[in-house]
């Protein structure tokens, strides 16, 4: 795969992954904002207000008449948080050039709808229509509410929150209900206006079409991008110590039959100057991959949880474990997770448990080449880090690790916070 990376416009940046792998290119934008409480439900909202219509496509039966007739291409609202970075835009799909009746132009027409899309929406007054503002709303809430049906999912939000109560970070994509709630077209029309002007954008290309072509075609559908003095002071604070001396520990109850026990840490000096392969095969032997000690050992072996995993938030330097328990089992399980960390301080990891991670992170990065979405997640973080490190060479990194370099990272981690959430039958026990 051939990477490519240039400012095409002012503050607009495209990579393009040139490739003959796929049958279907992958065309993404992504508007760049700091990630606030305050802006982050408005702005993943917007979004989905302008996939509502446009000047000439002004209702969604309209732009699913343009796209099939684009050979069935797609464009969906994309909201992503990278580290303390919120991303908003569009991704695209659609069948390359190359497979459709010669001259039909697919990736320029597909460009030129998402272009429409981002800055021609349908308006009256030059406001966006509240009545897709208000309906969008109502689901963008919907969606947030949403959260809590997904426990493991949701005990990993909320430890975040409660974790990182004076960062970026506590904030989730898609903000919190309070803010959704007083989204009004007023200020959702000015909010987008504003993110125009000042965000830095990232354009994505991953397909068959040369550089110089895609290019073209975004230069001519983005020239009209209003521009004002571009907001670069953007970033993801990474707080090396804990917030307090000691481990924060909350609770909270609902009616779940099965405990979740999340736990975050702090990477500490290793984000000082962070390897990206060593942190990787680090959290892939800790818990992040299906031959990992959490998995193992604390799963398979002692039957402490239902689930154990980990992930690793690169940019913030947060590891964050999740597992399932039985209520009565939560000491445990949050001294075994402890343990198996400290394990990994002090070396404790076979040839066999070494060469697994290294493995795992390996062959999930080199699997990456395979499909496009990943690969545009991928190089949007290795973008906002100025790294230009292919998944390829990333690989063959992981691969050297050593078992030194896994100690020094787990020595670094420290416990921040822990959440557990119970059953309600639980607290009455008490």
């Amino acid at each position: 795969m051939d990477y490519r990376r240039e400012e095409i416009l002012q503050g607009v940046f495209l990579t393009c992954i040139h490739t003959e792998k796929f049958k279907t290119g992958t065309l993404s934008v992504s508007l760049l904002t700091q990630l606030t409480r305050e802006t982050a439900a408005a702005n993943a909202v917007i979004p989905y207000v302008l996939r509502r219509g446009t000047v000439t496509m002004p209702d969604l039966e309209a732009i699913a008449a343009r796209l099939d007739g684009l050979y069935g291409a797609r464009i969906e609202p994309c909201v992503r948080k990278k580290g303390e970075i919120q991303c908003i835009g569009f991704r695209a799909s659609f069948p390359e050039d190359a497979y459709v009746p010669e001259a039909s132009g697919v990736l320029a027409q597909t460009a030129s709808a998402m272009g429409e899309l981002l800055l021609a929406p349908v308006t009256r007054g030059g406001l966006l229509l509240p009545q897709y503002v208000d309906s969008e709303r109502e689901k963008h809430i919907e969606r947030i509410r949403g959260r809590i049906n997904e426990k493991r999912s949701y005990s990993v939000l909320r430890l975040c929150e409660l974790m990182c109560p004076y960062e970026d970070y506590a904030v989730p994509a898609g903000g919190f209900e309070a803010e959704a709630e007083n989204i009004h077209y007023h200020r959702l029309t000015q909010q987008w206006h504003e993110l125009l002007a000042v965000s830095p954008v990232e354009l994505f290309y991953c397909g068959g079409m040369p550089f110089e072509q895609v290019r073209e075609a975004l230069i001519g559908t983005l020239d009209a991008l209003p521009r004002g003095e571009l907001n670069f002071d953007i970033g993801t604070d990474v707080r090396m110590n804990t917030v307090e001396d000691a481990p924060r520990y909350f609770t909270e109850s609902l009616d779940v039959t099965q405990g979740k026990l999340a736990m975050g840490y702090r990477l500490g000096e290793a984000m000082q100057e962070p390897d990206p392969a060593a942190l990787r095969v680090f959290n892939a032997a800790f818990g992040g991959s299906v031959t990992s000690r959490l998995f193992m050992n604390v799963r398979e072996k002692l039957s402490i949880c239902y689930f154990a995993s980990s992930t690793l938030d690169y940019a913030k330097g947060v590891l964050l474990v999740s597992s399932g328990i039985d209520f009565d089992k939560y000491d445990l399980a949050r001294e075994r997770i402890g343990s198996e960390l400290a394990a990994l301080a002090r070396g404790e990891l076979t040839d066999d448990e070494l060469g697994a991670a290294r493995a795992a992170v390996a062959g999930d990065l080199r699997a990456m080449e395979d499909d496009a979405a990943q690969l545009d997640e991928y190089w949007l973080s290795r973008n906002l880090e100025g790294s230009e490190c292919s998944p390829a060479e990333l690989a063959a990194l992981a691969e050297s690790v050593t078992r030194e370099q896994i100690a020094d990272i787990a020595a670094q981690c420290a416990l921040d916070a822990v959440y557990f959430l119970r059953g309600r039958d639980e607290q009455d026990a008490d």
